[in-house]
């Protein structure tokens, strides 16, 4: 069953006397379950088209429906509602707050949504333990290495059980030993909890971690490759 479904979106921006197409009628779906690359050059429409699945944009025309909703007809409400109960959000560099502890940096989704204290306290050691990191919990960002706050990061998006992951570039800050010990921990997310992701990266090293990739040109899809 599709989890995200894209049809025929459009997104142009003006540059001069030129139209730009930074992402050029394309269309794709994604089923729950999937771990899927992004992949292209600088300019390709990758980033644009992570935005759209994240709802931080729109584009000009098309559609795009996620867990069977109708994104682009919801309030600005209600698509804060889509981000904290359906998509965790995994960023390049970590988008920790730096004076919070681990614990308290993994509960903030939950703070957003009103959970009680003690419910989330509960359920961001759990999701800080699935991470490997329940003794660190107490640490500050400055107190841990780049991985662990990458798996910091990991563990508040899916301390609210959203069905789909969005990683922007999650090992972009890392080196290539952190970098493998950070994908093998979204192959455990995808594999061992059925989370979906996708992953906007530009290294064929970590898209060999995904079981299919989109490759983007010119603001079209001109691969769409099932590896596993």
């Amino acid at each position: 069953m599709a989890l995200i479904e894209v049809k025929n979106a459009i997104k142009t921006y003006q540059m001069g006397d030129e139209l730009f197409y930074a992402m050029n009628d394309i269309s794709f779906e994604i089923d729950q379950g999937d771990f899927v690359a992004i992949m292209g050059t600088s300019g390709s429409g990758k980033s644009t088209c992570m935005n759209m699945l994240g709802t931080l944009d729109k584009p000009n025309s098309g559609q795009y429906h996620l867990d069977g909703v109708d994104v682009f007809s919801l309030s600005a409400d209600e698509l804060s509602d889509i981000r904290n109960n359906k998509i965790g959000f995994v960023f390049q560099g970590f988008n920790l707050i730096s004076r919070t502890s681990a614990l308290d940096n993994v509960q903030l989704p939950m703070v957003y949504k009103g959970i009680p204290e003690e419910e989330r306290i509960e359920r961001a050691r759990q999701a800080l333990k699935i991470v490997g990191l329940e003794k660190k919990e107490n640490n500050l960002p400055s107190q841990m290495s780049g991985g662990q706050q990458q798996r910091v990061a990991i563990a508040r998006a899916i301390v609210n059980d959203a069905p789909l992951i969005l990683a922007d570039e999650p090992t972009g800050n890392l080196d290539t030993k952190t970098s493998i010990d950070v994908m093998e921990f979204f192959v455990n997310l995808n594999e061992n909890l059925g989370k979906t992701i996708v992953l906007v990266t530009h290294e064929p090293d970590i898209a060999e971690y995904t079981k299919r990739i989109l490759r983007f040109k010119d603001g079209k899809i001109i691969e769409d490759i099932r590896r596993k």
